[in-house]
């Protein structure tokens, strides 16, 4: 059977790099602070054409740079909600790298009567995990040098001055969205969900992961992989299998 795009223009948030109209499944990506939908352009390759994958286009950055940032998660969750509404005509599961992670569970979290086929946090502590370290108070040179060392980056960027003075409003804006987040109590999702971790990231330990499983009354699952915060970066063919199993079984 084939599946028509949504009719309303939800364009300027969500990316589909491999359209599949005729894919049974979609997954919903978001992207970590200061990244783009971009990021998930291979694993939409990857995954075509027996799952559709959307990337979450934050404003700030690249083709939005001319918009304002937004530095506040929740407001950003209520803003992605109707634009991903239209894509909801088929089986949708959403993948979320550190604050896309929260931003992933808080979407889920506005969605009543829609249950998602599973809900995949990377790289983030459980939402009742309070961590702020105060990075989007930071300097440039401080906010730069956490980049930097995060390797989530490529290091031509992290050298062209130009290239930082457009990245920088975007990245401080969702450090401080990540940083302010504070879980609000409500019901519980019914959606399987996945922690993913790396065992030598120092932005999330597996005591912080695990209380994921209290944000769903369905399966939980903790994975951990060797590496640090971008450790899928290392470990993209396994990553994509598990979520190719998941979404096409």
């Amino acid at each position: 059977m084939t599946i028509s795009p949504p009719m309303v223009d939800t364009s300027a948030w969500i990316r589909s790099f491999h359209p599949a109209p005729s894919a049974p499944a979609r997954l919903v990506c978001f992207p970590h602070a200061g990244g783009s939908a971009s990021y998930f352009f291979p694993v939409s390759r990857a995954l075509s054409p027996d799952v559709e994958v959307l990337g979450v286009q934050y404003p700030g950055r690249q083709d939005r740079r001319h918009e304002p940032c937004v530095g506040d998660l929740i407001s950003l969750a209520e803003m992605i909600v109707p634009q991903v509404e239209p894509w909801l005509d088929r089986p949708v599961a959403f993948f979320g790298h550190s604050m896309g992670a929260s931003l992933a569970y808080e979407v889920a979290r506005r969605l009543p009567g829609v249950e998602l086929t599973g809900l995949f946090v990377s790289g983030r502590g459980a939402p009742t995990r309070v961590r702020d370290e105060g990075m989007h108070l930071a300097d440039d040179r401080r906010l730069i040098a956490d980049l930097a060392r995060m390797s989530g980056t490529d290091a031509a960027v992290l050298a062209d001055e130009e290239i930082l003075r457009t990245v920088l409003p975007a990245l401080r804006a969702d450090y401080r969205a990540a940083e302010t987040y504070r879980y609000q109590p409500g019901p519980p999702l019914s959606c399987p969900v996945t922690a993913l971790i790396g065992d030598l990231d120092d932005q999330v330990s597996e005591p912080e992961a695990r209380p994921w499983a209290d944000r769903t009354t369905g399966p939980f699952a903790l994975r951990v992989f060797s590496g640090g915060h971008f450790y899928l970066n290392d470990h993209a063919p396994k990553i994509i299998d598990l979520l190719r199993t998941h979404l096409t079984r």
